[in-house]
Order: C-alpha cells, then sequence, then structure tokens
C-alpha cells in the first residue's frame, strides 16, 4: 500500500473513535464519496492497517465488577516457554489483555472478573499454580478509559 495520506489519517481517525460507523456517515465527515470511503478502507484493510474493529462491553452488565493487573514474573525465559504461557493465558475467560513485557515483569494480565474472591481464585488456579511462574502481583483497577484518539496521527499534534 502507498503511504497514508491526509484523507486516510482523517478516515482512520474517525474510525478509531467509533469504529460501528456507517460508511455514509464516515463519507458525510470527511468530505468525500462514500465509494472513495469506502475503497480507502478497504485498501486499509488489505494492507493490515486496519485489522479488527469490535464493540466495547459494559463489564457489569456481564456480572463482572472488577478489573485487575497481574504483574507475572517467570522463572524460565525460553521462548517456548513464554510462548505457551501467552496462548494459555489468552484462552482463559477472564483474560481480556495480555502484554508480553520488557523489565522487571514478563507479562501485565488485564483481567476481568465478579469480585476480590474470584480475584483471588484466579490468581491461585491461573497463575501461581504453574510451576514456570516465579512472581506475581496483582493491582486492582479503579478506572480504565481509551483514548479515542488516534496515535501519532492526530492532526493537532502535528
Amino acid at each position: 500500500m502507498k503511504p497514508l495520506d491526509e484523507l486516510d489519517i482523517k478516515i482512520l481517525n474517525i474510525l478509531y473513535s467509533n469504529a460501528t460507523i456507517h460508511n455514509k456517515a464516515l463519507a458525510e465527515q470527511v468530505g468525500v464519496a462514500p465509494s472513495t470511503t469506502l475503497e480507502r478502507v478497504k485498501k486499509m484493510q488489505a494492507s493490515n492497517v486496519l485489522k479488527t474493529a469490535f464493540y466495547e462491553l459494559d463489564a457489569s452488565a456481564l456480572g463482572s465488577h472488577l478489573e485487575a493487573m497481574c504483574a507475572v514474573k517467570l522463572n524460565k525465559h525460553k521462548e517456548e516457554t513464554m510462548n505457551t504461557f501467552r496462548d494459555e493465558m489468552l484462552e482463559i475467560p477472564e483474560v481480556i489483555n495480555l502484554f508480553h513485557m520488557g523489565g522487571e515483569n514478563d507479562f501485565y494480565i488485564h483481567v476481568l472478573v465478579s469480585d476480590t474472591n474470584h480475584l483471588r481464585k484466579f490468581v491461585f488456579r491461573a497463575l501461581t499454580s504453574r510451576e514456570e511462574v516465579a512472581n506475581v502481583e496483582t493491582a486492582v483497577v479503579f478506572e480504565h478509559h481509551k483514548s479515542k484518539v488516534l496515535p501519532l496521527f492526530n492532526s493537532e499534534k502535528k
């Protein structure tokens, strides 16, 4: 794909804040024909600039009322161990995000649970029971907000 131009950036800014916007409304907001925005979006999808769109869920409506971050340090740093740990964590329903990190901790695992008892059981069942886990530190998330401003491409920051 050719480098992103100003129109692509405008489209990305809108899609980043509202991935469910209809093509006609997107075209109106950027000031071009709907066929143009559709073509641009399809090209960005084909080149993996746009990978996926998703709905943000209200966790409390689903019965989950507590978010936490678990910092995990492994005692084995072989690639296979790290990859297996990552892949198995992503299969656990409580895990909503996983970050493989550099530094003191190897992973930050963002979890969504019903309450502190559920969190405690998760830590014991999914983390400290694993032989490759050397240390776990858990912190409760009081608030979690996702920015709706496209990183690096916000025209006001240029």
